[in-house]
């Protein structure tokens, strides 16, 4: 079945590969043989439902617990090892298979870990906490598919989402929760299919349903956006 979703996860001297297919079959792989998975799981709920799994996260520096999306639009939290190993909890929200979701990976003073984001096909953004199975809150603001959503690396309250028509929007949690604090719209209005940010929080890339990455740089937290873009054109 398609692999929808695939994470590093460990130290860099110790990590493996993590794939999941739309099965709902876990291997974890070496990076040194990828013959055959060191390892695999199936992730069931109430057997024999297979989770079918469309995107995971793991929380920063854990290499056991993590939450995928599915195809029918619920989120659950699963682990690898020990006695409870596959699937843990169900989380209900979305009205649509789940495209994207994303662990909060900002440390500080406040613990924020957690906190997760995801992105469906029912035009939503919804925000999460592991300790509770509904959604804490609903971002509503897009009117197409929303493709992508992924937390700021240096700023808690700060993520970006991307949609079918284009939009490529910035959310900062301490400005406004009803409508993004900066966006903007892709020339021809593809959809943008995948979003990273740099490291460093100050770029964030964009890939769309031409095959074009576009780069943007961010300015400061105020999250402004510089208007001039570099397009790479992938053969």
């Amino acid at each position: 079945h398609p692999v929808y979703c695939v994470n590093v996860v460990g130290t860099q001297n110790a990590h493996n590969l993590i794939s999941i297919s739309t099965d709902g079959k876990m291997c974890s792989w070496s990076l040194d043989m990828l013959s055959q998975p060191q390892d695999s799981m199936e992730l069931l709920h109430k057997h024999p439902k297979y989770v079918a799994v469309t995107c995971l996260s793991f929380p920063t520096g854990d290499v056991n617990n993590f939450v995928v999306g599915s195809e029918e639009g619920s989120v659950y939290t699963a682990c690898r090892h020990g006695s409870k190993a596959g699937i843990s909890d169900l989380y209900e929200g979305h009205n649509g298979p789940v495209t994207g979701i994303d662990c909060q990976h900002v440390q500080g003073q406040i613990d924020f870990s957690q906190l997760f984001l995801t992105s469906s096909f029912d035009w939503t953004v919804k925000l999460w906490s592991l300790k509770q199975q509904k959604p804490l809150y609903s971002f509503e603001d897009h009117s197409d598919y929303v493709y992508d959503v992924k937390w700021s690396p240096i700023h808690p309250a700060l993520f970006a989402a991307v949609d079918g028509m284009g939009r490529l929007d910035l959310w900062n949690l301490n400005n406004d929760t009803e409508v993004p604090t900066a966006g903007i719209v892709l020339d021809t209005q593809p959809a943008i299919n995948r979003i990273r940010w740099a490291q460093s929080g100050h770029q964030i890339a964009a890939g769309d349903a031409d095959g074009k990455i576009w780069i943007y740089d961010v300015a400061e937290v105020s999250v402004m956006f510089i208007k001039n873009s570099l397009v790479m054109q992938m053969n």
